[in-house]
C-alpha cells in the first residue's frame, strides 16, 4: 500500500517546519542570554527573567545578547533605545 506523503512536502508542512526552527532558535537565544549574565553575575530579577523569556523577536534578542557581553545590570541590557 502506497503512502502519500505530499503533506510533508507542502506550503503547510513547510511553513511548520520553520515555526519549529524559529521557536527553537528563540529558546537557545533566551538560554544563551541568561546563561551569560549568570556567569558574569549580573543579577536578573523575576520581571527582567520573564521579558527576557517572554521574547520571541530574534532581532531584539540578538541586541540584548549582544549587549549582555558587557552589561553590568540587565538595565542595561534591556534598556528599550530603539530595541
Amino acid at each position: 500500500m502506497a503512502v502519500d506523503l505530499s503533506f510533508f512536502q507542502s506550503e503547510t508542512a513547510q511553513k511548520l517546519r520553520e515555526e519549529g526552527r524559529e521557536e527553537g532558535l528563540v529558546e537557545s537565544r533566551v538560554k544563551d542570554i541568561l546563561i551569560l549574565l549568570a556567569h558574569r553575575g549580573v543579577e536578573v530579577t523575576e520581571a527582567d527573567r520573564e521579558r527576557i523569556v517572554g521574547c520571541d523577536d530574534l532581532d531584539v534578542l540578538g541586541r540584548w545578547f549582544t549587549r549582555a557581553i558587557t552589561a553590568t545590570s540587565t538595565a542595561e541590557v534591556l534598556v528599550s533605545t530603539a530595541d
